[in-house]
């Protein structure tokens, strides 16, 4: 009489939150939240469904994850819109590493929560996309109030403008290169503005 060997149960040995979190990332931005499915999700991560729910919960709030963690690891608002620093000076470093960032790896173009915020209206993918956004233009208009607070919304909406377009332009194939002149370009028109 054999004996049976039982599988254990739950998530592999080894499973680290954080890669699983780095894979999706890649997945996500290179593909887009609607054409990855759970299915793809659960076997680049070598984990059953049951150990996905348990680990994220669901596919929305293992995509939440992925956003902040993005967020909080690409173009680092922190370390660029330092207090004191110039709001010029400041918003053109933060263009500049956009320009560089957004087609620095041909499998990820653009921006991941600017991409992922253009999804429909109702789309809780694009619902907690833009919610990110919002925190990080919070971020930008709070730096330039410091300074110069009538001019904070329209400075906060023109840079993100120039973001977005940006990070369309990078996954419609425009170099690096160009976005750097693009870049180039939108610092000289917010030193004008913020001149006056």
């Amino acid at each position: 009489m054999s004996a049976t060997v039982k599988q254990p149960r739950g998530r592999p040995r080894g499973f680290d939150p954080e890669e699983a979190l780095a894979i999706g990332q890649r997945m996500f931005h290179a593909q887009g939240y609607d054409a990855v499915g759970l299915a793809a999700l659960t076997d680049a991560l070598n984990i059953k469904p049951p150990s996905f729910y348990t680990a994220f919960g669901s596919k929305a709030g293992y995509f939440e994850r992925v956003l902040d963690r993005y967020a909080a690891a690409v173009l680092v608002l922190d370390d660029i819109l330092l207090p004191g620093r110039a709001v010029d000076e400041a918003l053109g470093d933060l263009l500049d590493r956009v320009a560089t960032s957004y087609a620095r790896n041909p499998e990820c173009l653009g921006c991941l929560v600017l991409e992922a915020a253009r999804g429909g209206a109702d789309a809780e993918s694009a619902v907690l996309a833009r919610r990110v956004a919002e925190q990080r233009r919070s971020l930008i208009r709070a730096f330039v109030a410091t300074s110069r607070p009538e001019l904070a919304d329209k400075v906060t909406d023109y840079v993100s403008s120039v973001m977005s377009g940006m990070s369309a332009s990078a996954r419609e194939g425009v170099s690096e290169a160009r976005l750097v002149d693009i870049a180039a370009m939108a610092s000289l028109s917010l030193k004008s503005l913020l001149a006056n």
